[in-house]
């Protein structure tokens, strides 16, 4: 395992995330896998360097199952989640009893906020055709789109005017907007 960062979600729960050298995990090369929590990275005691055992946790999710501590430098030192989001640096509280860190900024986030509007297209949402991370995370970050009511106001030419989008796509993005109205 490379390194260990931090994803933050759409509830704006921090995740740790190992970053791995690609390996073929069932059938799938991996690169990241969860660390779920700080209660799991203690409990498993994982650190950057260390080399782990991966498995796709309900054949899906790849997670760090286990550390082999006879691999491990003599300098790796323990994580600790952030006290700041990495996104925003708004600071992170834990409430007692709860395993989850979380950012305090709610959608003030631009973590949050894309992770928020990725949610309402997704398939089990809305199933919006055509708008996937990626195009989500530049209309926030170009600010086009501050809320979900942002991506009805969209129209084919500012969308055409961007990032591996063409006309086509554009008008077929603002269509499938206009279908999910009904």
């Amino acid at each position: 395992m490379e390194k260990i960062d931090v994803q933050v979600g759409r509830t704006g729960s921090l995740t740790p995330i190992a970053h791995l050298r690609p390996v073929r995990v069932g059938g799938v090369e991996v690169s990241r896998a969860t660390l779920h929590n700080q209660d799991e990275v203690e409990r498993k005691d994982v650190r950057a360097g260390d080399t782990v055992w991966v498995q796709r946790a309900g054949d899906v999710i790849p997670e760090v199952v286990k550390v082999v501590p006879e691999k491990r430098k003599t300098d790796a030192r323990r994580f600790r989640m952030p006290a700041k989001c990495p996104e925003c640096s708004a600071p992170v509280e834990r409430v007692e009893g709860e395993s989850a860190h979380r950012c305090t900024n709610g959608l003030s986030c631009p973590a949050q906020r894309k992770e928020s509007i990725r949610h309402f297209v997704s398939k089990k949402a809305l199933d919006i055709d055509g708008l996937g991370k990626r195009l989500v995370a530049q209309l926030v970050d170009r600010g086009l789109v501050q809320d979900v009511a942002d991506l009805y106001k969209l129209d084919a030419e500012t969308l055409a005017g961007l990032e591996r989008m063409a006309e086509k796509s554009a008008s077929n993005l603002v269509a499938a907007l206009e279908a999910s109205k009904k």
